[in-house]
């Protein structure tokens, strides 16, 4: 008997991680991995299952190069009788667009803190963005086995940076950098951790009764009931009610890279994180978990492996039982789309996959017309709100050094807006002789130049613009904007028209002067910037 989809959904969690680039994600990542059976410990280290050639989502070698996550990847894995879906984001704040895409995809997220650094002030905005969704929120203060800060500092860090109330779940039993075992608040018992070779097995857990522990431990344990005693007076405890509602982040204290905490963490993602529900679609009606299949696309990437240069739309599943195979709707364009090709990605590694559930997602190879936020269908049509972009902060107008190579550069600058890695802006007069490349963070102008480089054939050069911040605007009020100083009008691949500025100052004078102009404030501008 097929299972109905409201039932798989129900097994399904579906989450995503975000962090500062060294706070310990992708560590995390595998650890998680390695808990749900995934990876495996072989020689004293972490290996992929099955000889998988990576056991982390990186798979860029500008991402390699840098040490750091520039895309996002998803990893599916079981654990617990449930299907957990880990959604891995972008560990920059120059990439937090690609992060809000990735979260539009996700039912909750796990928010990973450096014990000694807390949050830093140039990954507030990844959290912000996460806030923005509503998103659930749980956070992982890794790094517990080295030298940090007091938690109950890193817990008002998180009140006064974030908004959100920090409930510990978890209260560690040594100063960070002697990292003896974890208080669960919940039932009172002790988990003492045994530190294993390199992390590469799961770490032994020993539970231990209040009072031998308070013989065994000596101050690290005094210490940690009157900080505990201390959270009870002000009745900072879990609320799964409050944490539905983006209120408060159930906090965790452990060691990825010794897996000190980490099954703690993952047991919460099963027992406090939503399982999918009806998403609402543009008109604001939930759309049924046993309606037919439904799925919109979150994230577009061409080449992920240089053998197949392909190109794999990410599909999260809304509602209904997605098959291999079966013929659905593109909802854009009204036509046909098949899906014989549809794989489950691990990190650089692909895997057939026959059927999928909602909160599960599905990778589309070669689907050449599909874009960021488009909806996919059967039977009953359905359109999901769109994904919207971020307002872009720096400007560059990009030339392609050989010009025996435009055609090249013009078909890898299509793609790269498609993706998304940059917005690409044209003059009409221009067209794609000199396109001004939008970004919100710089980063992603070293990302574009690596891959109109070496995936594409097309050395290019940037050249920065005098431009700070753009708005959207109209035809007629273009017309009127067009020859002013300090003002250039550029036209985005879907039609819209932005006017670039130099100046806020500028901006703020002519919608004083000139209030009958359009200039809207485009979307994530200013509330997570």
């Amino acid at each position: 008997m097929t299972p109905t989809p409201t039932a798989e959904a129900a097994r399904r969690r579906t989450f995503a991680i975000i962090s500062h680039p060294d706070a310990g994600k992708t560590t995390l990542t595998e650890k998680f991995l390695l808990y749900g059976g995934a990876l495996t410990a072989e020689a004293g280290a972490v290996k992929a299952r099955a000889g998988r050639r990576a056991a982390t989502s990186d798979w860029m070698e500008l991402e390699r190069q840098r040490g750091i996550s520039i895309t996002s990847t998803v990893l599916q894995f079981p654990y617990r009788d449930h299907v957990v879906n880990l959604l891995d984001t972008p560990g920059h704040r120059d990439f937090s667009e690609d992060t809000y895409r990735v979260l539009a995809a996700a039912d909750a997220a796990v928010m990973v803190l450096d014990a000694a650094k807390g949050i830093e002030p140039q990954t507030l905005k990844l959290f912000d963005v996460c806030r923005q969704r509503g998103l659930p929120l749980l956070t992982f203060v890794n790094k517990w086995d080295r030298p940090g800060r007091d938690p109950l500092e890193l817990l008002d860090e998180i009140e006064q940076q974030i908004g959100l109330v920090a409930t510990p779940v978890t209260w560690p039993v040594g100063i960070a950098g002697d990292f003896r075992g974890v208080i669960d608040r919940r039932d009172g018992l002790y988990t003492r951790f045994t530190r294993v070779s390199r992390g590469a097995t799961e770490a032994p857990e020993e539970l231990v009764e209040a009072e031998r522990a308070a013989g065994e431990e000596g101050e690290a344990w005094d210490r940690a009931r009157e900080e505990l005693e201390l959270l009870d007076s002000v009745a900072a405890d879990l609320d799964p009610k409050t944490f539905l509602a983006a209120e408060s982040t159930p906090t965790f204290f452990g060691s990825a890279l010794t897996n000190f905490g980490v099954r703690k963490l993952l047991d919460a993602v099963v027992d406090l994180v939503p399982a999918p529900a009806p998403r609402l679609d543009a008109d604001g009606t939930p759309r049924p978990l046993d309606a037919p299949f439904s799925g919109f696309v979150f994230k577009v990437q061409a080449n992920m492996d240089p053998s197949h240069r392909d190109r794999i739309a990410f599909v999260r599943v809304c509602s209904g039982r997605f098959e291999r195979g079966m013929v659905v709707t593109h909802g854009p364009t009204g036509k046909p789309f098949a899906t014989k090709y549809a794989h489950q990605v691990f990190g650089q590694e692909r895997e057939t996959i026959d059927e999928a559930y909602p909160g599960d997602v599905v990778g589309l190879v070669n689907a050449t017309e599909v874009r960021v936020g488009d909806s996919l269908f059967l039977d009953e049509p359905v359109t999901f709100p769109a994904i919207p972009s971020f307002a872009p902060e720096h400007f560059s107008v990009a030339r392609v050094r050989d010009t025996g190579r435009f055609k090249q550069f013009r078909r890898g600058i299509a793609q790269l807006d498609e993706e998304g890695v940059v917005q690409v802006l044209r003059d009409p007069d221009l067209g794609d002789q000199e396109p001004v490349l939008a970004a919100v963070g710089p980063m992603q102008f070293d990302v574009a130049l690596h891959r109109l480089e070496h995936e594409f054939g097309a050395p290019a050069e940037l050249s920065p613009t005098s431009f700070r911040l753009a708005r959207r605007t109209n035809r007629s009020s273009a017309d009127s904007l067009r020859g002013m100083r300090g003002v250039r009008i550029l036209e985005r691949a879907d039609g819209t028209l932005l006017a670039l500025f130099e100046s806020q100052y500028w901006v703020e004078r002519l919608e004083q002067e000139h209030p009958e102009l359009l200039l809207e404030r485009l979307v994530a501008e200013g509330s997570v910037g």
